[in-house]
């Protein structure tokens, strides 16, 4: 659906993003994780047309971005950070106006405001003025300003900056609907909101894409070792950490005391079939075992900081 082959683009001797290529295919919903002044908002910009790459290029739909940026609109529904609302305005009338623009018939019309308003739960909201809704309301606004022709691709810059945590699930379950049936791209810096919505997650670092891939495989590319956190009910901690020591693959064991110990395997070793042999047959009791888990967290620190 989205192809970027070599995308960088440069502000004077700023380069803002350096030769991106990555593919999008139909019916995805992407994180674009990175830190403040990565570049994800830059590249979502040359994505939707609004900027003009310094070089590379990008296709969406098979459809050439520089020959072909009226067409590529029209399959693009935007939602950028600051999102453009008129609030001097009435939320039915915002979104006529943005329907004359996307150049909506008149004959359908109605049926699409109706439509779209159901979707984004701003029904009770419509006759309001855009300036007295709320931060939550005005967002669900801007994503039906978004989705008023019905887009094939949405994109989404940070979608739920300055929302409390409960307009934050209300807009991440909407994303999560709305993903069912068409390809989404969601521009972020919290993790949490990436991993709750998106199958997959692309991760920028000044420019550069370090890091593509499902959140499960993020993990388990950049996690290089197993550890447990066992606790034996009998075991003192000389004759344990001798006992673990010569466990195959393991390649590290501290004891914390109380028959508590951290034992670290090789990556891709899952030791934990050994240690409860191990138990049996020293008669010892486990009253705890369970991975350290590594984080979406631990992974964008380690990828994107220097």
């Amino acid at each position: 659906m989205i192809e970027a082959l070599q995308l960088s683009k440069s502000f004077g001797p700023i380069e803002a993003v350096k030769e991106l290529s990555f593919d999008i295919r139909e019916g995805e919903v992407v994180g674009l994780l990175g830190p403040n002044g990565a570049g994800k908002s830059t590249t979502i910009k040359m994505l939707t047309g609004y900027l003009t790459p310094t070089s590379g290029s990008v296709k969406v739909a098979e459809l050439d971005a520089s020959r072909h940026i009226q067409a590529i609109r029209r399959r693009i529904g935007y939602m950028p950070q600051d999102i453009p609302l008129y609030e001097d305005m009435v939320v039915l009338d915002y979104l006529h106006f943005i329907a004359d623009i996307r150049r909506i018939p008149a004959a359908s019309r109605r049926e699409k405001l109706r439509e779209v308003a159901e979707r984004c739960s701003i029904e009770k909201v419509i006759t309001q003025s855009i300036g007295t809704l709320s931060s939550g309301y005005k967002q669900r606004v801007g994503l039906a300003q978004a989705l008023i022709h019905n887009p094939d691709i949405l994109i989404l810059d940070e979608p739920t900056s300055d929302l409390d945590p409960n307009q934050i699930v209300e807009i991440r379950n909407l994303i999560k609907d709305i993903g069912r049936e068409k390809t989404v791209i969601v521009s972020s810096h919290i993790l949490s909101e990436v991993q709750a919505t998106c199958g997959r997650v692309m991760i920028i670092s000044e420019g550069r894409l370090v890091a593509d891939g499902s959140p499960d495989e993020l993990l388990a590319q950049e996690r290089s070792e197993n550890i447990v956190h066992l606790t034996f009910q009998e075991a003192g901690p000389e004759e344990g950490v001798e006992a673990l020591q010569q466990l195959e693959g393991v390649s590290r064991v501290r004891a914390l005391g109380e028959g508590r110990f951290v034992v670290e395997a090789g990556k891709g070793r899952d030791i934990r079939p050994l240690l409860f042999h191990l138990a049996v047959a020293r008669n010892w009791v486990i009253l705890e075992m369970r991975t350290e888990q590594l984080s979406l967290e631990d992974v964008f620190r380690k990828l994107t900081l220097n």
